[in-house]
């Protein structure tokens, strides 16, 4: 179970944290002639080896990685503009099924765990950065069927302000959820009600309202649901 994490939690930090948005618009634009899809994948192993840190796993790792390669030349072929979100989500769903199918074609036995990386440590780790970067992506992706700066037209905000708000409040929500603490999650939906809804009350802000209400759902739901995975799995 350790090194299955482990390498979910490489994924996560090569693909979603390392992964600049240039390099991924030069990709989709010189595919397999752009020197930063070689260098996205190698950065993968790399970081691969360095959380696995043990030599003898480098054929399920180099195997992981060249899976990853083959996946990301199979989106940048056949999606179009139109397809970007649902390539999205169909190549984190592949690549999280070739780590799955990888490591159990590849072990035959448990990793002992060391005193840096513990089942319980790399789960935490893993389910707080999924709700950061990742999280944030995978929301944008679902909001790109509407025309979210027509919807904000007139009712700006800071720059990111509504990224960094999101990923605090699921951090939050994480906390609270995994210590016990469920009242302060209804305390926190609360707040943000009182913040976000107390000055859309006309009729023209149905949409903006309906924008907001539905990411605010999306964003605790995720956030719930992981808190509650992991206090099942620790």
């Amino acid at each position: 179970m350790i090194l299955l994490v482990k390498l979910i939690l490489a994924h996560l930090i090569g693909d979603f944290f390392l992964q600049p948005k240039k390099w991924v618009k030069d990709k989709e634009k010189r595919k397999l002639k752009s020197s930063k899809l070689y260098i996205h994948v190698a950065i993968h192993i790399a970081i691969m080896f360095l959380i696995v840190w043990d030599l003898t796993k480098w054929p399920l790792l180099i195997t992981i990685g060249a899976s990853h390669f083959l996946i990301d030349v199979i989106k940048l072929l056949f999606q179009t503009k139109n397809t970007k979100r649902i390539w999205f989500f169909i190549d984190q769903l592949l690549h999280l099924l070739s780590i799955v199918i990888a490591f159990h074609l590849f072990t035959g036995d448990t990793i002992k765990t060391d005193n840096l990386f513990t089942e319980n440590t790399v789960l935490l780790i893993t389910c707080l950065l999924f709700l950061t970067q990742p999280v944030s992506i995978i929301m944008k992706a679902i909001f790109s069927k509407w025309n979210i700066k027509e919807l904000t037209k007139g009712n700006e905000s800071l720059k990111d302000a509504g990224k960094y708000i999101g990923i605090l409040e699921r951090l939050l929500v994480f906390i609270f959820i995994v210590t016990g603490h469920w009242d302060a999650v209804g305390f926190l939906i609360t707040a943000k009600s009182v913040f976000r809804f107390g000055d859309l009350k006309e009729s023209k802000h149905r949409k903006l309202t309906e924008y907001i209400l539905i990411g605010t759902l999306i964003s605790f739901g995720i956030a719930i649901v992981t808190g509650l995975l992991f206090t099942v799995l620790i």
